[in-house]
């Protein structure tokens, strides 16, 4: 697996990057918003490649991790690399969840629950809005310059 520079965006870089996003992906990605169950892109996706962060590019889960949770939002049972996904205590909503953002940019992609399937237990819960899907075989995005085209 390649390396991946994790040094977060500059602050010209996060601004050029959240012009680029919709009203919607900022309120998810920036705002830790959730979007609605059941209507996200990526939750019938079945093509093989990766899943990477909407905002940075930094590849976050493999399509061979997915798997249909029911729970209305795209679903996985381990992460591209554990030090792409940072997990951040949340207490919000009058409740204790983990919250998961990119390692690399911070943004919002949703919560971790140990109510996954084999083998780690783990039910990586994402907003489709949060993500950007590569193809096998496709280059990766670098919205950073930093040469990062292969998974």
């Amino acid at each position: 697996m390649p390396d991946f520079d994790l040094t977060p965006p500059t602050a010209d870089q996060r601004v050029a990057l959240a012009a680029a996003l919709s009203p919607e992906e900022r309120r998810v990605l920036l705002s830790h918003g959730t979007e609605a169950p059941f209507c996200g892109v990526f939750l019938d996706n079945k093509r093989e490649g990766a899943y990477v962060c909407r905002f940075c590019g930094l590849p976050l889960f493999r399509s061979s991790t997915k798997f249909d949770s029911g729970t209305g939002w795209p679903s996985f049972f381990a992460p591209f690399a554990t030090e792409h996904v940072k997990n951040i205590r949340d207490t919000s909503h009058g409740m204790v969840r983990i919250e998961i953002v990119c390692a690399r940019c911070e943004s919002h992609l949703g919560h971790v629950f140990p109510d996954g399937p084999r083998p780690t237990g783990l039910r990586y819960c994402l907003n489709s809005v949060s993500l950007g899907f590569v193809g096998e075989g496709e280059p990766l995005p670098d919205p950073l310059a930093r040469g990062e085209t292969a998974f």
